[in-house]
C-alpha cells in the first residue's frame, strides 16, 4: 500500500479538479441571468425551460453523452465550425469536456441559484428599483449577498459533481493520459484489469473529498441559519 501510494499518479485528480474549477465557473456566469429570469419571469414558457434544465437529472449519462458526441464531433456543423475556424477538435479534447460537463452539471447550477433567487423578499427588490438601481445591481448588490448559502451549494455542488462525473466524459474524451483521463476513468481503468490496490487509493481519495465538500456546504448552510435566528 505504501508503496502504491508513493508511486500515485496525481495527473487524473489534477484533470477532474481542472475541468470541475472551469466547468463551475463557467457555469455560474451563464446560470446566473438564466437563474434570475426563471426566478422572476411568469411565462407561460417556464416550465419548458425548467425540464430542459432539469434533463441531466433524469437522463443516462449515455444518452446524454452520446448526443453531445453527435453535436460536437467534426461532421457537425458545431464541431466542423470550431475545428476551421479555431483548429480545436472538441471529441476527445479537454475542451469537449468542459462543454459537455456544462451540460451534464447544468441543473446543479441553476437549481439552486433560482431557489435562492426566489427566496429574496420580494419588497427588499422593489426598493431596489425604487431607488434607482437597475436589475444588474440590484442582483450584484441585493440578491446575491442575501443569498450566500444557496450561492454557496451552487457552486460547491456544480463543483463536486463534475469531478466524480464518468459517462459523459468517457464517451466524449476518452482516456488520453493528461488530456481526459480524469480520476473517474482512471479508476474503471483500474478495475478493468483488475489492479484493486489503485482502485481503491483513487477511490478512497474521490470519497474522502466528496464527503467533506458536502460537510462544507451543510456546515455554511447550518452557521447561516445559526446567523439568520440571531438577527
Amino acid at each position: 500500500m505504501l508503496e502504491a501510494l508513493s508511486t500515485l499518479e496525481l495527473t487524473p485528480f489534477v484533470l477532474s479538479f481542472k475541468l470541475a474549477g472551469l466547468t463551475t465557473f463557467i457555469l455560474f456566469i451563464l446560470c446566473l441571468p438564466f437563474a434570475w429570469w426563471l426566478s422572476q419571469t411568469t411565462s407561460k414558457t417556464k416550465p419548458i425551460f425548467e425540464a430542459i434544465t432539469a434533463l441531466p437529472l433524469v437522463l443516462p449519462p449515455s444518452v446524454l453523452g452520446f448526443y453531445i458526441l453527435i453535436i460536437l464531433s467534426h461532421n457537425s456543423p458545431v464541431g466542423a465550425f470550431f475545428d476551421e475556424y479555431f483548429g480545436i477538435k472538441l471529441v476527445f479534447n479537454f475542451s469537449g469536456l468542459v462543454i459537455a460537463s456544462c451540460f451534464y452539471s447544468l441543473p446543479f447550477m441553476v437549481q439552486p441559484l433560482q431557489s435562492g433567487f426566489a427566496s429574496i423578499n420580494k419588497n427588499m427588490l422593489e426598493a431596489s428599483y425604487i431607488a434607482g438601481k437597475s436589475k444588474t445591481q440590484t442582483v450584484l448588490r441585493v440578491a446575491l449577498p442575501n443569498m450566500k448559502p444557496a450561492v454557496m451549494t451552487a457552486i460547491i455542488v456544480s463543483f463536486a459533481h463534475t469531478v466524480g462525473e464518468f459517462g459523459v466524459v468517457l464517451m466524449l474524451g476518452g482516456s488520453i493520459p493528461g488530456e481526459t483521463k480524469v480520476a473517474s476513468v482512471a479508476i474503471y481503468e483500474m478495475v478493468e484489469i483488475m489492479d484493486y490496490t489503485n482502485a481503491h487509493i483513487y477511490s478512497a481519495i474521490m470519497l474522502i473529498i466528496s464527503f467533506l465538500v458536502l460537510l462544507s456546504v451543510y456546515i455554511f448552510n447550518q452557521k447561516n441559519r445559526a446567523i439568520g435566528q440571531f438577527r
